[in-house]
Parts: structure tokens; sequence; C-alpha cells
């Protein structure tokens, strides 16, 4: 880590003993409870517990899909899928229907009224996420735009199993 990036580490957490890791690992936490709480205050008509807006936006890029294929990709349990869609189904968000390549399966799809929510779920945590990079300086936006690819890369590699597994 660049000495200018631990010098810019909270008070909290002393530069020299934290370890990227840590520090990632604070900083990805920070982000998502600031944004959940911040969408809640801006956006209070937004009520969706965030493992059923993140069902949403699988189905909003993998739609139709088995109960099992979005339980593997969130790597939750099936019945906790099963018991979040059936939620959304009596929300109007998403429909369960027949899997036309084996009929003896269910898939579930995105509704009108799901496709909407998401829609509106995205457009508000944008404008959310557009305000706070607006108040950092060219640096620190380009900073940040340039670590996104290696992001997605590290989400892709937490979601490997470790070789002592």
């Amino acid at each position: 880590m660049s000495a200018q990036l631990r010098s810019e580490v909270p008070a909290s957490r002393p530069a020299a003993e934290a370890s990227d890791a840590r520090l990632l690992t604070e900083a990805v936490t920070r982000l998502r409870r600031a944004l959940r709480a911040s969408i809640r205050t801006d956006y209070p008509w937004e009520t969706l517990p965030m493992a059923q807006v993140e069902l949403l936006q699988v189905l909003g890029e993998h739609s139709p899909a088995r109960i099992s294929d979005l339980a593997a990709r969130q790597r939750l349990a099936p019945s906790t899928v099963s018991g979040l869609i059936g939620q959304m189904i009596t929300a109007g968000l998403v429909a369960r229907e027949v899997d036309p390549a084996d009929r003896r399966a269910s898939v579930v799809t995105l509704t009108d009224a799901g496709r909407d929510q998401l829609a509106a779920w995205t457009t508000a945590h944008e404008r959310r996420m557009d305000a706070a990079l607006a108040t950092l300086d060219e640096t620190e936006r380009a900073a940040l735009s340039g670590a996104l690819p290696a992001l997605f890369r590290l989400a892709e590699n937490l979601g490997e199993p470790l070789d002592d597994e």
C-alpha cells in the first residue's frame, strides 16, 4: 500500500499495523453499511432487504433461473433462497414458472414490477454513489476507477475455494 494511502487510514487503525487485507475488509464493510444506511434515509420508499435486492440483480442478468442456480451464485442454502423467492412472489417481484427444459423443475423470472423495482433501486444507488464520488478529488476518483477491474477479479477469486478446503 502506498505511503500516501496508509497516511489516510482512519486513526482507529495504526497504519503500520494494518494489513491490506484488513483495510480492504474494513473499507468494504464501511461502504456497504454507509450505502445501506444512506439509501434508507435518502429513499425511504426502499424497503427491500439486501438479500432480495441481490437476487433481483442476479435475475436481472440471468433470468429465468432455477433456485439451485440462484443459491449457488449467491452462495446461500437453497432453502434460504426458496424462502426469499417465496416472499418476492408474494410481493409480486418474481414469478415461478415450469422450466421448459425440464417440466419437473421450476424457474424464477422477474415480473414487470420486479424489473421496475430493480431499476428504481439501481437508479437511486447510482445517484447516491455519484454524489459521494463528486466529493472526492480527481486523483481519488481516478484511483477508484483504476481499481475497479482488480476489485471485480478479487470478488471472483473470493468465490473460489481455497486450496486447503
